[in-house]
């Protein structure tokens, strides 16, 4: 697993070695090999993500974290082939916003959006209820997982 992050953060070893083996964890979850795959991380302002969301999906508001998937049929990979599984934006203030309003460290939201970004990268997603909890117990079975369980208030 590859992680390519042109960030401040690249140099934190400890955090990209979380963000690897979540990776990894989304990855082997759907019988996929690690080994070969690419993900292109980057860590951008809330003007930059909102910008980018008005872009791509016509929604001129901030968000959390983007997704760019570039593989639509994984049925097409071959064993020991490389995967360019896609993109994920974090948005920074966001995400630090969003660890003090849960109460949380800003590693576990950062790793977090991390990993629900790259659930869609695998093809998830959460546009009605029944793939909402799907995507919502895969991401809490990675996190625990991590050993980074959402703690209860």
């Amino acid at each position: 697993m590859r992680i390519l992050c042109s960030s401040e953060i690249e140099k934190n070893s400890r955090i990209m070695d979380i963000f690897t083996k979540a990776a990894s964890l989304c990855m082997e979850g759907e019988g996929l090999s690690p080994i070969n795959a690419e993900i292109s991380l980057s860590f951008v302002s809330q003007e930059e993500i909102q910008r980018l969301n008005k872009m791509y999906r016509n929604i001129d508001n901030y968000t959390d974290v983007l997704s760019f998937p570039m593989i639509e049929d994984f049925n097409l990979i071959h064993d020991g082939e490389e995967i360019l599984l896609g993109d994920v934006v974090i948005c920074t203030e966001q995400a630090k916003r969003q660890a003090e309003e849960y109460g949380h460290c800003e590693e576990r939201e950062f790793v977090y959006l991390f990993v629900h970004s790259v659930l869609h990268l695998l093809g998830y997603d959460h546009m009605n209820e029944q793939e909402k909890a799907d995507m919502r117990k895969r991401e809490e079975e990675i996190m625990s997982e991590l050993g980074l369980e959402r703690k209860m208030k």
